[in-house]
């Protein structure tokens, strides 16, 4: 069996917890979400993480949640901000193949629809766009592999994922 993890990046409704459960069971690999890693160091919401202690502790406690990890042949979905720690994503690119969701602006819009409860990371005063915008050139710059997931139903998601990691793995 490939010990080799699959990390999946993307914006919040990209599909990376649901989609990665489910590659780990066609892929036989583990699976593990890094905000449940993150929600039970501190025993909270992630939402009430970014409420009570602010944005830059979150981002602070998720960068040493990631670098706690120890994992192999492990599918792992990280939160959508963890790709403003290069630290973070240099861990898990060292036993990994990063692969990126991709969503238009648009559908993650149409996706999320509990953003005060979800524990998205807003920086003070930005919108989902601001967001969307500083993040996307992040998600491509440590992107092994893009999946185009826009207009794909979870199963075409999971097949995507399978498929492109399969040719990345065969190269």
């Amino acid at each position: 069996m490939n010990k080799q993890n699959i990390i999946l990046i993307g914006m919040p409704g990209s599909g990376k917890s649901t989609c990665g459960v489910l590659t780990a069971k066609v892929m036989l690999k583990n699976f593990f979400d890094t905000d449940l890693l993150l929600q039970g160091m501190q025993e909270k919401k992630l939402q009430d993480i970014i409420d009570e202690n602010g944005i830059d502790y979150f981002l602070s406690a998720e960068e040493k949640a990631v670098l706690s990890l120890n994992i192999n042949a492990t599918v792992i979905a990280t939160g959508g901000s963890v790709v403003y720690s290069d630290e973070a994503m240099k861990h898990l690119k060292k036993n990994g193949c990063v692969v990126y969701l991709h969503l238009s602006y648009e559908t993650m819009c149409k996706r999320i629809n509990n953003i005060t409860t979800r524990g998205v990371v807003l920086k003070n005063g930005s919108s989902l766009k601001d967001m969307y915008d500083e993040r996307l050139p992040l998600y491509e710059k440590y992107a092994d592999i893009t999946v185009d997931c826009d207009k794909n139903t979870v199963d075409e998601t999971v097949s995507a994922i399978v498929n492109a990691v399969n040719k990345q793995e065969n190269k």
